[in-house]
């Protein structure tokens, strides 16, 4: 890794665990399904990479393959052309640091020499066999996401989430990946029932026993719908109710696209959480 580079992912590292880390989502899909085709252009791309840096993100994560749910699956041919140019033009254009929403190994490492720091996994390193390897190698961030390739509403899901992620730490740990370069993600909204999606959120803290960071993206996810029988999948609200619920279990990262209101509403958490019990022992 480049020194410029470690710089960058050092930093982000040393945010993690002192304050919340808001990850902004920017999606080169014409399908995703909040903003799929909003920022295919290498200009519409960095406007909106501009815009959420300005609103205080923290780390960029640049997706070319929709993972809705009936998504079609892109080649690596694909994907590859959707993101170039533009990630090119967002390392050399932007100081905040970037990650890469791939599952493809050599995406991940054709990402890595162009500039970013961190790999963001959604199959936690279990789909393709190198990007271990791919990810020791490139000495980035490795966010290792729990998925499941379709939902089964019998299982335990929390029992599930740590036999996965037992599994991809093995993988790491063989392949050299450092532990402090690793995230823990639940994976909400990815091969669950509305009710599972709800109990990785509510159970998040049982998860903090691996000693790593957790990522949550939670962001316009159509479960929180179910939670008020309404369809409110673009809810900020929603969103945001999340995101703080994860915040108090344990989360520290938050994957997004709302950043302005998620830096905003976490703020105030932060500041007040802290001083909850000296402002207790204050009340009369």
């Amino acid at each position: 890794m480049r020194d410029d580079l470690r710089a960058k992912r050092d930093a982000l590292l040393a945010k993690i665990g002192k304050q919340p880390v808001v990850m902004g989502i920017l999606n080169l899909t014409p399908d995703s399904f909040s903003d799929g085709g909003r920022y295919r252009t290498t200009d519409a791309a960095l406007d909106h990479a501009r815009r959420m840096i300005a609103c205080g993100c923290d780390v960029i994560d640049v997706g070319a393959e929709s993972a809705r749910p009936g998504a079609a699956a892109v080649s690596e041919a694909e994907e590859l052309a959707r993101l170039s140019p533009v990630l090119a033009t967002l390392a050399q254009a932007l100081d905040a640091p970037l990650s890469i929403d791939t599952s493809k190994a050599k995406i991940a490492a054709w990402a890595a020499d162009i500039g970013v720091v961190a790999i963001n996994d959604i199959w936690g390193l279990q789909r393709d066999p190198a990007m271990a390897q791919v990810a020791a190698a490139a000495e980035t961030l490795v966010v290792i996401m729990h998925n499941r390739s379709e939902t089964d509403a019998g299982i335990d899901i929390m029992s599930d989430i740590r036999r996965f992620f037992d599994r991809s730490l093995a993988l790491a740990a063989a392949a050299g990946i450092a532990k402090q370069h690793l995230v823990l993600d639940p994976g909400v909204g990815f091969g669950k029932t509305s009710r599972q999606n709800l109990v990785a959120v509510a159970r998040i803290s049982e998860l903090t026993d691996y000693g790593l960071p957790i990522l949550v993206g939670a962001s316009r996810k159509s479960f929180l719908g179910s939670l008020i029988d309404r369809d409110i999948e673009a809810s900020l609200a929603g969103t945001v109710a999340a995101s703080l619920a994860a915040a108090a279990g344990g989360a520290s990262i938050f994957r997004v696209h709302d950043v302005a209101e998620h830096v905003t509403a976490l703020k105030v958490f932060s500041a007040i959480r802290p001083n909850a019990a000296a402002l207790k022992s204050r009340t009369p």
